[in-house]
C-alpha cells in the first residue's frame, strides 16, 4: 500500500510515495525517482514491487506535485526544473531515510529516464548511497563528476535510443571506470523506456524481465547492512 510522506528540505517539504515491506524489519531502502512524466500509477507500481522484495521504497518528488501524461507538458517540467535543487531534494531524501527507523541505513537509489540522470546526478554528488541503478538516463556532464565516488552502479540502457546515445552512456561508463567506481551497463533489445509497462508501444516484456531480475540480485549484494 502506497502512503503520502512529506520530506523535509532546505527549501521546504516535497512529498513523496512509500510502499513499506512487510516483517519487523528495519529493511534496506530504495529511493526511486520518475520520469518526465512525475509520479504516476506506474511508479507508485514500482514502489510496491521493490516493497514486495523487501526494500522500503520511497519514490520522492520532484516535480513539487506535478504529473502528466502530456509530452508537450512533460517537457515544460523537464525544463522548469532545476537540477542543483533536485540534488539538494535528493541529499534531503537520503537524510530522510538515515533517520527512519524502519531503515537499516543501507540506501540505493534508481530512476528512469529523468530518474536515471537523477540517479547518477546523486551519486556523483551526495554521500550516503550503497548502490545505483540508473535506467535509460544521464545528466548533464557537469554533474557526472565520479571523482572519489565508491558508491557501485549498474546502469540498464537501450541498444538504439534517440533520447539517450549508447556512445554517451559508454563515455560515460568509461569516465566512472577511470575513476575507479565500479560501474556495470547492460544494453537491451528495448527501446527507450522499456521497462514503463503501462505504455504498449515502450514496454518490452524481455528486456524488462531481465533488467529487474538483474537489479534486485545487485541490490540484494550491495544493500545487506
Amino acid at each position: 500500500m502506497i502512503q503520502t510522506v512529506l520530506v523535509p528540505t532546505p527549501h521546504g517539504p516535497t512529498m513523496a510515495a512509500v510502499a513499506t515491506p512487510s516483517g519487523a524489519g528495519p529493511h534496506p531502502a530504495i529511493i526511486i525517482i520518475h520520469e518526465w512524466w512525475g509520479i504516476n500509477d506506474d511508479i507508485h507500481r514500482i514502489a510496491e514491487r521493490f516493497a514486495g522484495e523487501g526494500f522500503l521504497a520511497l519514490a520522492i518528488d520532484l516535480f513539487e506535485g506535478k504529473s502528466t501524461a502530456d509530452a508537450g507538458e512533460a517537457m515544460q517540467l523537464i525544463t522548469q526544473l532545476k537540477t542543483d535543487q533536485a540534488v539538494v531534494t535528493m541529499k534531503a531524501t537520503v537524510e530522510f531515510l538515515q533517520r527512519d527507523p524502519r531503515c537499516n541505513g543501507s540506501i540505493a537509489v534508481t530512476g528512469f529516464c529523468f530518474g536515471g540522470a537523477m540517479t547518477l546526478a546523486a551519486v556523483c554528488n551526495i554521500e550516503g548511497i550503497r548502490a545505483a541503478v540508473p535506467f535509460y538516463g544521464l545528466p548533464m556532464p557537469k554533474y557526472l563528476n565520479f571523482s572519489g565516488v565508491r558508491t557501485p552502479i549498474l546502469g540498464h540502457y537501450a541498444q538504439v535510443d534517440p533520447f539517450v546515445a549508447p556512445d554517451k552512456v559508454s563515455a560515460a561508463v568509461s569516465q566512472a571506470q577511470a575513476a575507479g567506481v565500479s560501474f556495470t551497463c547492460h544494453f537491451y533489445a528495448g527501446g527507450h523506456a522499456f521497462m514503463r509497462k503501462q505504455d504498449p508501444h515502450a514496454y518490452h516484456e524481455e528486456s524488462a524481465h531481465l533488467a529487474w531480475d538483474r537489479t534486485l540480485a545487485f541490490l540484494k549484494q550491495h544493500t545487506q547492512a
